[in-house]
């Protein structure tokens, strides 16, 4: 199971980290949060280092469908709930920073970037839509209501953001990372104090940022109730419409839809990771009804942290760390929040105010009702009796059969059939190969 990106592009190639080195910035996880964070220090002329684990966005950013926009589901109404107008507006006017920063790098880049119209649709909702749109204008935003979309089901409407983006990312990826400080097959074992020990070698950093799609530090930021992990599947239609923009339904749970060249990508079967969901057959279903003619070309599946209340954890790692900074929760918009990020941190390490930092702050209260789902879900994780437990924090693995994986429904570790360790925050493969 690789995604079209794996599989339409080359792959990067650097150095492993054979030596004890120094550098003002250590940047651990080599995603597009981490490689763009690279790139901006190395253009503001900050001595840098990128260690990844494996290779370069080979973790979530391969698996993403590449949608770069400031539209992310029905958010702006609730963040002016949550927090307040000036807030809100913060998030609003970072992600419009984001998307015209990748307009900029994309400009001289072959990565296949496209400005395309995003629509967040609902099937039974139009008053949300229509209290989005009062509030994407309070913050000086501008949106439009449609009520008809060339989607094979009715709608009760959409809210239309123009002129956003998409992508290749691994093409994009390719070309920004070229001439960056980094090392792949370069795990960071454990951090002691300023120092990052990796199997050869060690890093010593004045500041640190923590990149690493989930952080796997514990003891700090409370992250382990914080975050929780959500699974979402796509397949890649050949002979599908052309359906011009970018679409998510409002519901969690709901499909979304875009283009790539003569492919239609679709996406859904949503579930927190370590549950039951519709996955693949859910979308072969669909595209069954809907689209008879069309051919599935690739399939996979991808893997997001989710914040208490919808907002990324961008900042100091917590209230007692100094100089040791984070980016994670991105809710499943991960183009726009790796940008976000880049530009927060990059400002942050250099002593430098952000005016978007305070949103983002990974301090802010942890009083939302998530807070209680994600409590509940680790202490019945804890106590379920069975022999196959998390080596992040001990909690009961579950067998997943249509991925063939061992996953933890408490903060979203995966693992082979085998025991082999696919995504954080565990830190190492199981230790014994559990039997199903």
């Amino acid at each position: 199971m690789h995604s079209l990106w794996e599989q339409t592009s080359a792959s990067s190639g650097f150095e492993t980290l054979r030596q004890d080195i120094e550098t003002d910035v250590l940047i651990i996880g080599g995603g597009m949060a981490g490689v763009l964070c690279a790139y901006l220090l190395q253009q503001a002329g900050v001595s840098y280092v990128l260690a990844e684990a494996e290779t370069v966005c080979s973790g979530i950013t391969k698996n993403t469908t590449a949608k770069i926009t400031l539209q992310h589901g029905l958010i702006y109404d609730k963040l002016i709930r949550a927090f307040d107008l000036e807030r809100a507006r913060q998030y609003l006017n970072a992600n419009e920073k984001a998307l015209e920063k990748y307009r900029q790098l994309c400009a001289d880049i072959d990565c296949d970037f496209e400005e395309k119209d995003a629509y967040v649709y609902s099937l039974d909702n139009p008053r949300g839509l229509e209290k989005e749109i009062l509030a994407i204008e309070k913050l000086g935003g501008h949106a439009e209501f449609c009520d008809r979309l060339p989607l094979p089901f009715p709608v009760a409407g959409a809210v239309k953001y123009a002129n956003q983006a998409q992508f290749h990312p691994l093409k994009f990826i390719s070309a920004i990372s070229k001439g960056l400080h980094i090392f792949e097959h370069t795990a960071v074992r454990e951090l002691a104090g300023r120092t990052a020990v990796t199997d050869h070698g060690r890093i010593t950093a004045e500041k640190i940022v923590v990149a690493t799609h989930f952080p796997f530090l514990n003891k700090h930021g409370s992250y382990f109730i914080k975050l929780y992990q959500h699974r979402s599947y796509v397949i890649a239609l050949e002979n599908g419409p052309d359906i011009n923009g970018m679409y998510v339904d409002e519901a969690q749970k709901g499909m979304s839809f875009r283009n790539y060249k003569n492919l239609l990508l679709i996406g859904g079967g949503d579930h927190r990771t370590g549950k039951k969901g519709g996955g693949w057959r859910e979308l072969r279903e669909f595209a069954e009804r809907h689209y008879p003619n069309a051919a599935e070309k690739y399939y996979w599946a991808a893997q997001d942290c989710m914040s208490l209340d919808g907002v990324p954890y961008i900042g100091p790692y917590s209230g007692g760390t100094t100089n040791l900074y984070v980016a994670t929760g991105f809710n499943k918009w991960g183009m726009t929040s790796s940008m976000v990020s880049a530009m927060i941190l990059c400002d942050l390490v250099q002593g430098k105010e952000n005016p978007y930092a305070e949103v983002f702050s990974p301090s802010r209260t942890i009083l939302r009702l998530q807070l209680a789902a994600n409590a509940l879900e680790a202490a019945v994780g804890l106590l379920t009796p069975t022999a196959r437990r998390c080596p992040h924090l001990g909690c009961a693995l579950k067998w997943n059969p249509y991925e063939r994986t061992w996953d933890c429904s408490c903060h979203g570790s995966r693992f082979t059939e085998a025991g082999r360790l696919i995504d954080n925050p565990a830190t190492g493969d199981l230790k014994k190969t559990p039997k199903k």
